[in-house]
């Protein structure tokens, strides 16, 4: 095996040379380099413990000691009283007691230390010293005031949930397929009880094994039979509005009931397939490029950190995704921590549930924390789309993604651009010259091509009757004569 791409850590099948070396620092992962160029320590034990802080305050996290400039420094520089040093943070400088699972590894005969960091459930953390407390928001490191610490211990309350343990869960229930891609993802070689226990998601108890919520979630075949509303709703409305009884515009109403991997795998193949291309003519290239209707990346990535960070705790609503003509809401019954609002949302992060975190990351459907509001507008941005909208309303968090494509005259949608594709090379040369001045321009009247294209009225009149007979293009007038009329590409 390569050596780069070989594990190097027994608590987490990410951790290779060069992903400590190379991945981006995030929430979950941060390294640190302890030497200046002298082989003077820069890092002290204590700064190492306020990273430690942060991160059991947070979610769990990966912590790596010592890179600098994306090589490795040697940890056997340091004495053996150096070295136990920064083995002994967590009991020197941590309150409460905290479990991290700290690694020896060497990489070509030199020394690091890689620390596991999972996220406690209940428990603030704070330095003994001085019992600051700690937190992380992107990239940097925030000191919590004492209102901040009482919004960490409430919303540690919530995550609660995911923890409860479930006495009337049967093993029966599980998804084997699903466990069995997990167990291949992590390479992991024992049994399913093993694994879940590994991962903190059951516990073993006189031989017996208790699975917890967060287990039903990720790996029951229908987590609904023991947790009310943890499914997905969709629903299609005719028009812009939502009506109501004897007006009730509903033509679509599914719903998805299954452990959360495989609702992201139906849920994606669904909106895939229900939502529309369009195209617009790259003149450069003279191609025609699509632009979907929503991407797909800013509808799974919102409905991905649904599921992950919705507090299921509250089972009175579903995720609904509700898909008028012009926009699409995705919401969410899941109160924002403190420090979050809809106005700073691309900055600021917290996972409600951790461990399902850590799963769902494991099985590559959650990709780097904090970067997916980011990508979210980043997508809309490519896809001549506007910004996307966040509500926060009576503990519902809704995204909105509005649709501008259909109405733009930039684009013109698949069935239009595939009749073009397959007509075009019937077409004479006059025909071809008018069809492709609209599609360049966009609209254009009789006159106007008249003028351009040297053609005459009486031959243009005709040509672009056929074009309208054939569902190319459309006459944007409501006069019967109009020489002001538009022609413009059908949508």
């Amino acid at each position: 095996m390569n050596e780069e791409v070989k594990i190097i850590s027994r608590y987490d099948s990410k951790i290779t040379l060069d992903y400590i070396l190379n991945k981006n620092e995030s929430v979950i992962f941060e390294r640190k380099w302890l030497f200046e160029p002298n082989w003077k320590i820069w890092l002290k034990p204590i700064k190492v413990a306020n990273v430690i802080i942060w991160m059991l305050n947070a979610d769990w996290g990966t912590f790596v000691l010592w890179i600098n400039s994306w090589k490795i420094q040697d940890l056997n520089k340091l004495n053996n009283t150096e070295l136990n040093d920064y083995k002994q943070v967590v009991f020197d400088f941590i309150s409460p007691p905290a479990l991290i699972q700290i690694e020896e590894v060497t990489i070509d005969w030199k020394l690091i230390l890689i620390y596991n960091i999972e996220a406690d459930r209940e428990r603030t953390f704070f330095r003994k010293d001085n019992e600051e407390v700690y937190f992380r928001n992107w990239d940097e490191t925030i000191k919590l005031d004492r209102e901040w610490v009482k919004f960490l211990e409430y919303n540690k309350f919530i995550r609660n949930f995911e923890e409860e343990k479930r006495k009337d869960f049967e093993e029966i229930d599980f998804r084997k397929s699903v466990l069995d891609f997990y167990k291949n993802k992590i390479n992991f070689k024992w049994d399913y009880n093993d694994l879940l226990v590994y991962r903190n998601l059951a516990i073993k108890k006189d031989w017996n094994y208790i699975f917890k919520n967060s287990a039903i979630l990720l790996f029951a075949e229908n987590p609904e039979t023991y947790i009310a509303s943890s499914s997905l709703r969709y629903i299609r409305y005719i028009w812009n509005k939502q009506e109501t009884w004897v007006n009730l515009n509903i033509v679509k109403d599914e719903r998805f009931e299954w452990n959360i991997p495989r609702i992201i795998e139906l849920v994606k193949r669904f909106l895939n397939n229900i939502f529309r291309d369009y195209y617009y003519l790259d003149i450069k290239s003279w191609k025609f490029v699509k632009v979907p209707e929503y991407p797909e990346e800013a509808w799974l990535e919102w409905i991905v950190n649904a599921l992950v960070h919705r507090s299921y705790n509250l089972q009175w609503n579903l995720i609904y995704i509700k898909h008028f003509d012009d926009r699409l809401e995705i919401s969410n019954s899941w109160p924002l921590p403190g420090w979050v609002t809809v106005e700073n949302i691309k900055e600021k992060r917290y996972s409600r549930n951790p461990r399902i975190v850590k799963v769902l990351s494991e099985m590559w459907y959650v990709r780097e924390l904090n970067e997916w509001v980011n990508r979210i507008y980043d997508s809309m941005k490519k896809s001549l789309l506007s910004e996307p909208e966040y509500i926060d309303k009576n503990e519902i968090v809704t995204l909105i993604l509005r649709n501008n494509i259909s109405k733009s005259e930039d684009t013109i949608s698949e069935k239009t651009m595939e009749k073009i594709e397959k007509e075009f090379n019937n077409l004479n040369k006059n025909q071809q010259k008018i069809l492709n001045y609209i599609i360049i321009n966009k609209k254009s009247t009789i006159l106007e091509m008249k003028e351009k294209l040297m053609i005459s009225e009486k031959m243009l009149r005709n040509y672009l009757l056929k074009f309208i007979q054939d569902d190319f293009l459309f006459r944007d007038s409501i006069k019967i004569r109009d020489i002001n009329a538009l022609y413009k590409l059908k949508k």
